[in-house]
């Protein structure tokens, strides 16, 4: 009889200690996890935008403008974004020139 209720003892301790660790995985160690996962995932895309928004700066600088490809329209034909500089100064000397 002390044989029996001593395994039962023990297996209820290794039961309790699986349910343990698995409620600790799931509501400690699970999302401590997954929020570094994301928290890395968030870098490298930032990471990303920087580096393609310096490449698309460094062809203005160097070429004056920058073309984007944005894929075709309905009819096949390729539609590009172009980029250039902006200089509100020269806009307004335009506006205010006459018309010949």
């Amino acid at each position: 009889m002390a044989n029996k209720t001593s395994a039962l003892i023990v297996s209820l301790v290794l039961v309790i200690a699986v349910l343990s660790v698995a409620v600790l995985y799931a509501f400690v160690l699970g999302p401590a996890y997954t929020g570094f996962v994301v928290d890395r995932q968030t870098e490298g895309v930032e990471r990303g935008v920087q580096v393609a928004v310096n490449n698309i700066l460094e062809q203005v600088q160097q070429n004056g403008f920058v073309q984007i490809p944005l894929g075709e329209d309905e009819e096949g034909n390729a539609q590009v974004l172009y980029l250039a500089p902006f200089n509100p100064q020269q806009q307004q000397a335009q506006a205010q020139a006459p018309l010949a």
